[in-house]
Order: structure tokens, then sequence, then C-alpha cells
């Protein structure tokens, strides 16, 4: 019977090390897990406009680093919220470029490739489409979809640009751009990447 009892035991102690075992990892994960929240704070804590030389840098690649951690639907909401417009407002324009490269989605390049051929009908629809999916979560939002400094209301492309867009292609238009375009326009652009790795893009092509 002592060595049963003794088996039981064991067994029990096993099944609570399994248990705190498990549970740890949960915390740990939770906690590593990057959030808008998170990114938040950060940007609070530090007085990113008084910095200089390498600790400028280094911070800027902390705030990048932290932006690419965030769950894909997560970081598209921080992007249409406009999180860290704080801070990229205060960037030269150089630093501005670097920060776009270092944020750039995977798969972005391969995404204005593939939108380069289509033909020009389905480029504009492809926008078009987009362009009220953007729309539709603003007003559900009741927020702007920028990290620029147009107001609510405003469009995130006029139809002109829609046109150049759709007529010379993306590849073209996001390399003359300037990085506060570039970054205006990034909740489009993703849009854009969303709708045509979803398939959305190719139909009735």
């Amino acid at each position: 019977m002592n060595s049963r009892y003794r088996a039981i035991i064991f067994a029990f102690l096993g099944l609570v090390a399994v248990w705190l075992v498990a549970y740890a990892g949960f915390k740990i994960s939770r906690n590593s897990k990057m959030t808008s929240e998170k990114v938040r704070l950060y940007m609070e804590k530090v007085d990113f406009g008084s910095l200089r030389g390498e600790a400028r840098a280094r911070a800027l690649r902390e705030l990048a680093d932290k932006m690419n951690r965030l769950p894909m639907e997560e970081r598209r909401q921080a992007r249409r919220d406009g999180l860290v417009s704080e801070w990229f407002n205060q960037m030269t324009e150089e630093e501005k470029g670097e920060f776009i490269e270092l944020t750039m989605p995977t798969g972005f390049k391969q995404m204005i490739t593939a939108f380069e051929q289509l033909p020009e009908e389905q480029r504009r629809k492809t926008i078009d489409d987009a362009m009220k999916r953007l729309r539709r979560a603003r007003e559900e939002e009741g927020r702007t979809i920028f990290e620029g400094r147009r107001g609510t209301n405003a469009p995130a492309l006029s139809e002109e640009l829609q046109e150049k867009v759709a007529e010379i292609g993306l590849k073209t238009f996001y390399k003359e751009s300037s990085a506060q375009a570039k970054a205006e326009l990034a909740p489009l652009m993703e849009e854009i990447q969303r709708s045509m790795e979803s398939g959305r893009a190719f139909r009735n092509r």
C-alpha cells in the first residue's frame, strides 16, 4: 500500500509540475507578446525629439522592431490609428525613409511586382475596392486612417492620384513618392496587399 500511495503522490506531483511549467510558459508568452499599448508606452517613455546620434537611431530601430512584432491585424489597426505619428512627424526625411523600409511588411515588394502585372483596368478596380474598404473601416471606427497630417474626412488618395497609380503602376508611383507620402499611403498599400494575398485582385481578370 505504501508503494501504491507513493506512486499516486509522485504522479500527482508530476501533474502539478507539468501544470506549473505550462502556466509559466503561458505567462512568459503573454508578457512577450507585443501589443499596441506596449508600443504606445515605449513612445511615451522615450523623448525621441531630444535624442541625437546613435541614441536616436537606436530608438528608431527599437520602435520599428516593436511595430514589426505586432500581430498583422493589430499592426494594420495601428497604422490606421496613426499610432506612431507623433514620432514620425519629428523624423527627418532620411529617418522617415529608413523607418518605412524597416517596417515594410513581408512580401511587400513581391506584391508591388504582382500588382504591376495586372491589366490597367484591373489595377483601377483593385485600388477602388481597397479605398472602399478603408473608407468603410474609417466610418465604422470614427477615426482617421492616416499617419500623416490630413483630417479625418480626407480620402486616402485623390481621384487624380488613383488614376496615376493605375496608369503608371504602383512601383513607379511608390518610388517617386516622398517619405511622408509613403507613410500616408501605407494603409492603402497594405489593403492592396491584403487583396492580392486573398486573391480578390485576380478575380474576373
